[in-house]
């Protein structure tokens, strides 16, 4: 189940062209809805997109597990930066999507017989691929109704 999160938005400039005020009216409440629905109907019409966090992972295995790795790194959409020897161990650099290694320690053993490892660190957003976008957001859309 899906939950509902607040995220910032980025990139957003607007500029307020018009606007009156009237005593009877206007209040600091009013404007601060007003201000809220220009907003909604704004990024409704600015095809906004969905971004998902970026890692960047080190894996060290044991030069058997290569192919293994690799491959497994280019099912979970990653994207293979370098490999290294070091002292009998293959340093692989690659970026994956953080949702995509969420579990990686536990397969990476799994694949190496323990013999693997690896770092991760945050390195940037990037637009999520449109067939997952749309899965996710039909998911939360039907999570916000029930």
């Amino acid at each position: 189940m899906l939950r509902e999160y607040l995220f910032p938005v980025v990139g957003v400039k607007a500029i307020l062209y018009d606007g009156s005020y009237h005593p009877v009216d206007s209040s600091e409440m009013a404007f601060k809805i007003a201000g809220s629905m220009a907003f909604k109907k704004g990024a409704e019409q600015a095809n906004p997109v969905l971004l998902e966090p970026i890692m960047d992972i080190e894996v060290v295995v044991p030069e058997s597990f290569m192919g293994d790795i690799i491959g497994d790194l280019n099912k979970r959409r990653g994207r293979i930066l370098g490999m290294e020897p070091v002292d009998g161990m293959q340093h692989i650099k690659a970026q994956v999507p953080m949702s995509e290694v969420a579990r990686y320690a536990t397969d990476l053993r799994s694949m190496t017989q323990g013999r693997g490892s690896f770092t991760s660190s945050f390195s940037h957003y990037e637009e999520v691929p449109a067939q997952f976008a749309e899965k996710i957001i039909e998911e939360a859309k039907k999570d916000k109704e029930q």
